[in-house]
Parts: structure tokens; sequence; C-alpha cells
């Protein structure tokens, strides 16, 4: 009995063997470089789900290691992924073979995340198409100029929360993206719904629009942990259901959609807002349902409030590092605001070119997401500039290594220097189009680029108007990325000294 038994068990282990060594020579069989330190059924994962470091600088790692070649192969668990770092190959992915490529790596359980699955980053198809054109018509210029009468308005009550700090003391410690996070909360909460944030009161209020982020957003080991697991094995997630938005959040934002359509359709006046858009949207002719307009409310959300208040935060930080460049933008943002009949105003935003600059080069040092992530469609032949051919097949992940683009010397001299004139009108001619992706490139980028933009200009405008920044020694130095979260938030925070001028 026992010989049987140990011949079948020899047996399914060596099939077992035979398995993985097929599943991890896959590259190898196709002749691509393959990243140093696999392991069986977990691939190149392993220093994330111990949470040693986050997956964009994972990638860099990567990238940095292979320096001469086009592409580079690893195992996201137990799936071959290409790393892809030429920027030829990068513009075939994300523009010029867009149809090979159209749909983002990262799904989502539809049945888990009901409304998170309709948001236009992560479906694909006729959802995607029509996703993102109603995105692209709340963002026009046009209606910009209208969501901007909303924004001064989030201004006032930002420089107002500051006073009061520094009300009883010449300057107050604070971490910026904790600070950010009431801005953007609060913008997103006027802009997007027509409702008070209350990111801005002396009392913390759990649905206000921050502390909403912080419960989707604030990293932690055991959230870090499950949410890898929920990307790296969609098998178990089809089978456990795990969603990314909490429950509660899920139900908040149908609440809040369905008494605000019950109100506004009661009014005879519209409101400039995000909800008066699918509003109108509906009376053209549109199918909209609760759930559609509350799934696109909740995308306005996310793309508005997390990603806008990081980049916020390492801004700040590097102002407050570089006081030269603060007083540069300081002086900028005066001038231009005098031109303006001392008010700032959309149109004197739009003219300050140093602030774009500083914006442009605090994302190429700190990309609020560090990686892009697209699935191949349709079988296409990619070739790199070291000569490497290789036929990619429908379902072959793609990862564009965005942090490692942006550091890399080859495209950016002095890459750990933080230099805002690399984007001047003459030097940022010669920059390599597709070694800066701080929102995207092709028909997939982000489609609220503008308004997050018109944001973090607004913000910094009054920011550079009223206060001047120092940074505080309770921020960690250097900088790491907390391996918790998908996304650029420092280990630690981003701490610095607020005071008036």
């Amino acid at each position: 009995m026992t010989s049987p038994l140990l011949t079948l068990a020899v047996g399914a282990f060596l099939l077992l063997c035979f398995y993985l060594y097929i599943k991890y020579t896959y590259w190898k069989r196709n002749g691509i470089p393959t990243a140093k330190g696999c392991y069986p059924f977990v691939g190149h994962m392993l220093s994330i789900l111990v949470g040693k470091v986050n997956y964009a600088e994972m990638i860099t790692e990567i990238y940095d290691e292979h320096k001469d070649r086009s592409v580079v192969g690893f195992y996201k668990a137990m799936k071959p992924t290409l790393i892809v770092r030429d920027p030829n190959l990068v513009k075939t992915v994300l523009q010029s073979n867009f149809p090979s490529f159209s749909d983002n790596g990262n799904k989502i359980q539809p049945d888990a995340d009901p409304l998170l699955a309709k948001n236009p980053f992560f479906n694909s198809g006729e959802d995607w198409r029509v996703g993102r054109k109603r995105l692209t018509y709340a963002f026009s210029n046009v209606r910009l100029r209208i969501l901007f009468m909303t924004v001064s308005e989030v201004c006032k009550k930002f420089t107002n929360f500051l006073d009061k700090r520094l009300r009883s003391t010449n300057k107050c410690e604070i971490e910026l993206k904790y600070l950010f996070s009431k801005f953007t909360g609060e913008v997103v909460a006027n802009a997007g719904l027509g409702i008070e944030g209350l990111c801005f009161e002396d009392k913390v209020h759990p649905t206000a629009f921050d502390q909403i982020g912080h419960t989707m957003f604030e990293p932690s080991l055991l959230v870090g942990f499950i949410n890898q697991l929920i990307i790296l094995f969609p098998e178990i997630n089809r089978l456990f259901k795990l969603g990314f938005v909490p429950k509660k959040v899920d139900k908040y934002f149908r609440r809040i959609v369905t008494e605000n359509l019950e109100i506004r359709r009661k009014e005879t006046t519209p409101r400039n807002d995000f909800i008066q858009l699918m509003i109108d949207l509906e009376k053209s002719g549109e199918t909209l349902d609760i759930e559609a307009i509350a799934a696109h409310a909740l995308s306005f959300y996310i793309d508005g409030y997390e990603t806008s208040s990081i980049t916020l935060s390492f801004i700040g930080y590097q102002l407050a590092t570089h006081p030269d460049v603060q007083e540069k933008l300081r002086s900028e943002v005066k001038s231009t605001v005098e031109k303006h009949g001392n008010e700032l105003t959309f149109e004197a935003l739009k003219e300050m070119t140093y602030m774009d600059n500083v914006i442009n080069e605090s994302q190429r040092c700190y990309p609020a997401l560090g990686f892009m992530s697209k699935l191949c469609t349709e079988e296409i032949e990619l070739q790199g500039s070291d000569g490497l051919r290789l036929r990619v097949k429908p379902g072959t992940e793609i990862t564009i290594p965005v942090f490692g683009l942006h550091r890399d010397a080859k495209y950016w001299p002095d890459p750990d220097n933080f230099d805002p004139n690399r984007f001047d009108n003459e030097r940022k001619q010669t920059i390599e189009k597709m070694a800066f992706l701080p929102f995207g490139e092709g028909p997939r980028m982000c489609v609220g680029m503008k308004m997050a933009l018109l944001q973090m200009k607004a913000c910094l405008a009054t920011l550079m108007l009223n206060y001047k920044l120092e940074l505080s020694p309770k921020t960690q130095l250097p900088l790491r990325i907390s391996p918790s979260s998908f996304l650029s938030i420092a280990k630690g925070g981003l701490w610095a000294y607020i005071s008036r001028l």
C-alpha cells in the first residue's frame, strides 16, 4: 500500500516541478533577459508580499539592473510580465499600436467592486469609450472655467484653515499629505457633488471627504497585503470577492448621489458641478442610472483626491527643501496676480509657466504612480533598439517603468537633482517624450489631467501668496516610498513648517 502512494506522491511532485519549470522559463525560452530573485509560486513578488518594498521600487530595481536591454521579463506570481525599457517601445505600447494594448493590466472584480469596475481606468471596450467621453466633456476648457469658481472658493477655505492654525503661533508643523488631502477632498466634494466636504472643520467628521480618503487609501501592512493578493491572485478574489473600495464608502456614494439627484430634479437653477453635468447628459438622451452616476462620482473622487494630494505633497516637500525655487515661484505668482488686478483668476493660473516647470520636475522626481500596467489584446511583434524581437501574445501583461524612466541619467542629466529649469521653453524641446509620463500617454492618458493641474496650481498659488514652507526634521531622509501602497506615498510622511509671510 505504501509503495503505490509513494510512487503517486513522487510522480505528483515531479509533475509539479515540471509545471513550475515550464512556467518560470517562459522568458528564457523566448530569448528575453529575466530578472533575478524568482521563487516558486510568488515569482518576483516576495519582497512585495512581505512589505519590504513598494511595487514601483521593485520594478525600478529590475529596470536599473538591465541598463543595456530594451525589455526584461519577470514573474508576477506565476504570470510572465514584460518590462518595456525602450522609449520607442513605450510609444508602441501606449500610442502608435494602441489597439494591441488597449486595456490596462489591473482588472477589477465587478461583483466585489461594482462602482470601481466602471472607472474608465479599469474598464475596457465600449464601457471605456463611453466613460472616457463623459469625463472628457466634464473637463473641457469651458467646463474648467466654470469649475474654477468652485476651486477658488476652496482656496479661501484653505487660507482660513491655515490662518486658524497660525493664530497663536508664528509657525506650525504639519504633514503635507494630510494638509493637501483636505484641499483636494474639499474640491472634489464642492466641484464634483455640489456638497460641503467638511474637510476644514475644527472637529473631525467621519463623512468628511478627506476622512473617506483616509479610509480608502491610508496604507497599512494588512491592507497592502490584501490588495496585493487581490491583484496577484485574481482567481482567489473571484472566490472571496475582496474589494478595494470599503462597503461603507460604496454605500455612501450611492446615498449621496441618490439624495442629490432627488433635490436637483426639483430645482430650476442648474449648478456648476460634475453631478449637474450628469443630469445634463441624462436630459440629452443618454441612459444614466443611479449606479452609473454614483460610479462616475466615485471616479471623479478617486482621480481628483488621492493622486493630486500626493503630487502636491511632494511639490511642497521640494519647495521646502529648495528655498530658492520657492522664492522664484512666489515672485512669479505675486507678479502675475498683480497683473490681473490682485485677483487669482483662471487666466492668471494659465500664465504661471514657472509653476508648470516646478510641478513637472516634482512629478519627474516622484510621480504619483511609479508604473503603468497594460494588457496585450492583439498579437504583435516588438523589436527593441538592442535587436531583441518578441512575439507578444494576447493576455501578456506589459509594465511601463515610469519611475525608472523618470530617473534614468540617459534621458535626464543629474537625475537626482531637483531642477525645474529642465522644463523651460528651450530645454524641454530636448526631453525624450516617452521618458516623462506623469499622466500617461496615448488614448488612455489621464482624462482628468487638466482638472488636476487646475486645482494644484490654484492651491500652490494660494500657498505662495500667503505662506512660507520650511522642511521639518520630522521628515525621514532620504525619502522612501511606503511599501503598503501602490501609489507613491512617503514613508513616515512629508513634514514641513508653515508660517505667514
